[in-house]
């Protein structure tokens, strides 16, 4: 009965402050509505010039397809390599193509001659898929001639859309700002304010009262995670592969594991900044690691144990699983177990660190 109007008093509590109910709204709109465009890692408006050594038709087709590629900016016909290099050391240019003497014949006798590629690299990724761009173009030009054929199967996200991708990842954020975020800085407000004393002298247990400090945000997290799936649906077009109880599934363990996190850090806060602070530090190492910009089979192996601890890898990973694969229970099991033991040691920890008598 008393964990009741405890909720209670939490939700007037949120529904009285000015900047928690437009923050709910709000965010999950903006960052569902602009994070997926600019978080996209296709690359375009690569500067391209080709010094064309052979003068061929091959070669001709090969600087058409570059010329009327998307991704593409073409600069134009250099008579040199190292004419292209001085335009590229004035950026100018990014990517150089040289074309030998003699393709097109080597070509037709089965030699399989080169085309060179020389990238900036001084934008890493910039320079890396505008040659794996480049490298596509020029081998098909080598499929029509020597009669191989390459067959692409895309399983999944078939238009390659990097939007699909990005989606499932950032609900993770939402569900670490809403749920472990906003709880420790309650806590630490209601410290700073007082108010904390005045509940610590009744009978209230520790557990009624973490209980019904996040019961809210859990709710709020579920709300967000509708929003979200919601507004992807509405926007981009996008609905989950896989059974949406899975995702709510996961969302939850989610929750539950980052309100453990931010209680803990309340209970050794004594101002908010102090929260403010550790719980950003917090999340940004949680965000970095999780394979949500990059892959975690990319990072170094020292970095790839430290994600064996990071509730946000399993998260993202099985969220990827049932929104864009439509993974079924058994598939993200194993990341399901994983969240599962997390949750419970951060929540032991958040219960036994929080004294009464502080």
């Amino acid at each position: 009965m008393r964990l009741k109007y405890l909720i209670r008093k939490e939700l007037i509590q949120m529904r009285h402050n000015v900047f928690l109910p437009r923050m709910i709204v709000l965010f999950p709109i903006v960052l569902i509505c602009v994070a997926p465009w600019i978080t996209s890692m296709e690359i375009k408006d690569v500067k391209v010039a080709i010094v064309d050594n052979d003068r061929s038709q091959t070669s001709l087709r090969i600087v058409h397809r570059i010329e009327h590629s998307e991704y593409f900016k073409f600069c134009g016909m250099v008579s040199s390599y190292d004419n292209a290099r001085l335009l590229m050391e004035k950026d100018e240019t990014d990517v150089i193509v040289v074309i030998p003497r003699h393709y097109e014949r080597d070509m037709i006798n089965g030699m399989m001659p080169q085309v060179y590629i020389t990238a900036n690299s001084v934008n890493g990724t910039k320079g890396m898929m505008g040659t794996v761009y480049l490298a596509r173009i020029t081998g098909r030009e080598q499929e029509s001639l020597t009669q191989l054929s390459i067959i692409d199967n895309i399983l999944y996200n078939k238009h390659q859309d990097y939007k699909l991708f990005m989606i499932p990842a950032l609900t993770a954020v939402l569900i670490v700002m809403m749920c472990g975020f906003m709880p420790a800085l309650n806590i630490v407000g209601e410290k700073e304010a007082g108010t904390i004393e005045q509940i610590n002298v009744t009978p209230v247990r520790k557990w009624e009262f973490i209980l019904a400090k996040l019961i809210p945000y859990w709710i709020v997290g579920l709300f967000v995670v509708s929003a979200c799936l919601l507004l992807s649906w509405i926007i981009y077009g996008f609905t989950p592969a896989g059974n949406v109880l899975f995702i709510y599934l996961l969302v939850m363990l989610l929750a539950l594991v980052f309100s453990g996190i931010g209680l803990t850090v309340s209970n050794y806060s004594n101002q908010m900044q102090q929260a403010m602070f550790v719980m950003w530090f917090i999340m940004v190492c949680c965000i970095l690691l999780s394979g949500l910009f990059t892959p975690v089979q990319s990072m170094p192996h020292w970095a790839q144990l430290l994600t064996t601890v990071n509730p946000m890898r399993y998260f993202i990973d099985a969220m990827r699983t049932v929104f864009v694969r439509g993974g079924t229970f058994g598939s993200i099991l194993p990341r399901l177990s994983v969240l599962a033991v997390i949750a419970v040691l951060i929540n032991v920890w958040a219960v036994t660190s929080y004294r009464k008598n502080q």
